[in-house]
């Protein structure tokens, strides 16, 4: 689900990666915490979507009832509350700088001590990326105390839905395991926070796999392998913390798999080890379960279903294996799931005998998605889910099975009828976000994955779901003609159409009778001009080529090519005046407008910032010809004559985004928000004075990483403000 989302971050970044990262001295760490955080002048809550991300990980701890953390690739991590069934999130205080460390590659618990708490942060391990961090708490991540890495991690990266790579060892609290891509194994003597290379008998390859899953079986310990040559050991084993050694006896043909999953029956002292042909979460079709007797070495395979055979269509039923949880009450009784299982969709299969036999769950599951009607993305039904990797069972109620998908967390009580466990968890990708002036929503947003969504209440996941009619996977363009917000367009990407229009505020949606050719290979922005006379649609390829804009003055009908738009540009209409259209070419800094309905294009200011790939040109609401320029690189512009001049506003040394919301009271301009720099902060801002001063509304504890795609205030309500996050989804907060 979120391939779109790594390459836009790939793109976004570059070389615009967060500065590499050393790591500290022990006792030399970084303290988050309410000792940290200033009181707010804000309240900050989650636009409800329900999930919409990969859930690649489930922890419940096995000394704790009703205690369980989860993790994503993109989006942080979070700790189950029982109390209110709601998911608490641990990392939005990861700020701007530091947004590679959103994505959280592992967990661990101490069984020993219920309080503590370990991650293991880094998304990508590119050379553009920060290198990774340990977090670690002492209350279950309400504070942290965190030690820089001086080694890459890659929670977004293939494999990422294996695991855990992190763990307490069973023989000392104080000593922690950390698996790496490409640089091994580390490990901990102080609670993690110093970090020393380990030796291990095998070595790192270009795969980025590196060790796959950490795992105690009693006193032991087990790493499994994703670099495996075909032929040589993917599971290795310690029994007194300084030797490591192959496990004798691997099974024939795992040596060519990559060991995804293990857990360990403490009752009948077997490991249980899910393999898949390929790190997943996309790319496998082999597979295999199998168990290790660890007090005699005896392996035994237990797959459950072999991939290979045929389906209905005449195709082939391929698939790896991911998830791999046991019953702690129950002994001989697993759950495993598949994986990348697209015929015929994936499943969980439970065992209570040890593996001899197993039963699909899929099967007779009754599947509850009311709370989140995204999930059925437009069909009549959802799936049982997809990109199955993280799996846990409940120590404490053995009917309580959870497992995650691409887009949300199903969880069971009864091991038939399912729902989304998903409550407080937002790991949206938004993209585009629009508050109309008038109308039932608020809020309009466009996201990777889940694309469009049209919000009655803030507080509970859309009712319709994902637009459909056609469904869209990634939202490229969303755009509301300004003088009849009735009439609003989207672009994005589909498999029957990249464009639709609303007349109802984004209520129902109609595809465009015709699109250009190019639209199906790299839907761009859109926009529609202030009486939705006219659309201009720009194209940009996902690996970044851009292509000609297209105008259409017939409702998408036709359209013709606008060779004098810079290509690629985002389109901004005049909010006024129909004719006008606005355009900032980066590539060399300069503005162009049209004064005839988008026909034609001509450059107005020069000199601008060129090759700033992260800007945003805004129309100011209800004025002609008033824009504003955020340039990443060198702060916030203002043209009040339609972009013929520009002036820097001297308030701001960087500007990401920009967005307007109701004036305040006595005031005849509208509010501004702002995610950017008034001196050295990068934060979010609110100026009521035409940015001639500016207030940070948000705080050190709501920070949300990556935070620069889209932000906007509410027209109706002084003060309202919503934000795009790259993986913690929409984000609004109001004035306390």
């Amino acid at each position: 689900m979120h391939a779109s989302r790594m390459s836009r971050r790939a793109v976004l970044a570059g070389t615009a990666a967060a500065a590499a990262l050393t790591a500290l001295p022990a006792g030399q760490v970084r303290a988050y915490g309410a000792e940290a955080a200033a009181t707010p002048a804000y309240r900050w809550r989650n636009a409800v979507q329900g999930g919409t991300g990969f859930v690649t990980g489930v922890l419940f701890h096995p000394s704790v009832s009703g205690l369980a953390y989860a993790r994503t690739d993109i989006g942080g991590a979070y700790r189950w509350d029982d109390r209110t069934d709601r998911w608490v999130p641990l990392t939005d205080h990861i700020g701007w700088d530091d947004w590679n460390l959103l994505g959280v590659e592992a967990m661990a618990v101490d069984p020993a001590h219920p309080n503590r708490l370990y991650l293991s942060l880094g998304t990508y391990a590119q050379s553009w990326a920060g290198n990774g961090a340990v977090l670690r708490s002492e209350d279950r991540g309400a504070t942290w105390k965190r030690t820089d890495l001086t080694v890459k991690l890659g929670a977004n990266e293939d494999g990422r839905g294996c695991g855990e790579r992190l763990l307490v060892d069973p023989r000392d609290s104080d000593t922690l395991w950390l698996g790496t891509r490409h640089d091994g194994l580390l490990k901990s003597t102080d609670r993690g926070a110093t970090w020393q290379a380990v030796t291990f008998p095998a070595t790192p390859s270009a795969t980025g796999q590196g060790i796959t899953l950490l795992v105690a079986a009693g006193r032991r310990v087990y790493a499994g392998w994703g670099d495996s040559d075909g032929t040589s050991a993917n599971l290795y084993t310690t029994a007194d913390g300084a030797t490591w050694k192959a496990v004798p006896g691997q099974p024939g043909g795992t040596a060519a798999k990559v060991p995804v999953r293990a857990a360990y029956d403490r009752h009948t002292r077997e490991l249980y080890v899910t393999y898949a042909n390929a790190p997943g979460p996309n790319g496998q079709s082999d597979g295999s379960v199998h168990k290790l007797r660890t007090t005699d070495g005896k392996w035994t395979e237990v797959t459950p279903v072999k991939p290979g055979g045929a389906t209905d269509d005449g195709g082939t039923d391929s698939f790896g294996y991911g998830g791999c949880a046991v019953d702690a009450r129950r002994p001989g009784t697993v759950v495993v799931s598949t994986n990348n299982r697209w015929s015929l969709v994936d499943t969980l299969y439970r065992t209570t005998d040890g593996g001899r036999t197993w039963k699909s769950l899929k099967d007779k599951a009754v599947l509850d998605v009311s709370e989140t009607p995204f999930l059925t993305f437009g069909a009549d039904k959802p799936k049982f889910g997809w990109w199955i990797q993280a799996l846990a069972v409940d120590p404490y109620d053995s009917r309580h099975v959870v497992y995650g998908t691409g887009a949300t967390l199903y969880g069971t009580r009864d091991l038939r009828r399912w729902a989304p466990q998903i409550r407080g968890l937002e790991e949206a990708s938004a993209r585009q976000l629009l508050s109309p002036p008038t109308g039932e929503a608020h809020l309009i947003s466009g996201s990777g994955d889940i694309g469009v969504m049209y919000h009655e209440r803030l507080t509970a996941s859309p009712s319709r779901g994902m637009a459909s009619n056609p469904v869209f996977g990634s939202s490229t363009g969303l755009s509301l003609a300004a003088a009849k917000p009735s009439y609003v367009v989207r672009a994005g990407w589909g498999e029957n159409g990249n464009g639709a229009y609303s007349n109802d505020g984004g209520k129902t949606w109609a595809p465009f009778k015709a699109q250009p050719a190019i639209a199906k290979d790299a839907p761009g922005p859109i926009a529609t001009n202030a009486d939705g006379s006219v659309l201009l649609w720009s194209f940009v390829h996902w690996d970044g080529t851009t292509y000609p804009a297209h105008r259409s003055a017939d409702n998408g009908a036709t359209w013709t090519e606008v060779t004098s738009c810079p290509k690629g540009a985002a389109p901004v209409a005049d909010p006024v005046d129909p004719k006008r259209f606005y355009a900032f070419d980066t590539a060399t800094g300069t503005l162009h407008a049209s004064t005839d309905g988008g026909l034609t294009f001509t450059a107005r200011a020069t000199g601008l910032n060129s090759g700033d790939t992260e800007f945003r040109l805004a129309a100011a609401p209800g004025r002609s010809g008033d824009l504003w320029l955020s340039l990443k690189w060198n702060g916030l512009y203002r043209s009040t004559d339609g972009g013929a001049t520009f002036t820097k506003v001297g308030s701001c040394r960087a500007s990401y985004t920009l967005g307007f919301g109701k004036a305040a009271e006595g005031a005849s301009y509208p509010a501004l928000f702002m995610v950017g720099s008034t001196e050295a902060i990068t934060a979010v801002y609110r100026s009521d004075d035409e940015a001639k001063t500016w207030t940070r509304i948000n705080d050190d504890q709501h920070q949300w990483g990556w935070i620069g795609a889209a932000i906007t205030g509410d027209p109706r309500i002084h003060g309202r403000v919503y934000i795009a996050t790259n993986g913690r989804g929409v984000q609004y907060g109001e004035p306390v």
